[in-house]
């Protein structure tokens, strides 16, 4: 999979992002103020659901640009992809 991304395909994903940046700024400072564990556990865990989600988002626009490029999919290193959702998990 070691095809370019389409920026314009990835736009909501950077929009993910970014949100979750500013969640992460929020949990920051959220442990700084001495918040609620609850309350600060369960922003860590949107933050980072987001950021999973982005990364899925990532791999899938990587496989719709391979499988554009070659659609039978025979060329698409299927070891390599494991890996990369694996490193999400």
């Amino acid at each position: 999979m070691g095809t370019a991304l389409d920026p314009a395909d990835l736009r909501p994903t950077l929009a993910r992002l970014k949100r979750a940046r500013g969640q992460l700024d929020g949990v920051i400072r959220m442990l700084e103020e001495g918040r609620d564990c609850e309350e600060t556990v369960v922003q860590i865990a949107a933050v980072s659901k987001a950021v999973n989600r982005a990364g899925l988002a990532v791999i899938a626009s990587g496989m719709r640009t391979c499988l554009s490029e070659d659609p039978t999919g025979q060329t698409m290193d299927t070891r390599r992809l494991e890996r990369l959702l694996m490193s999400l998990a």
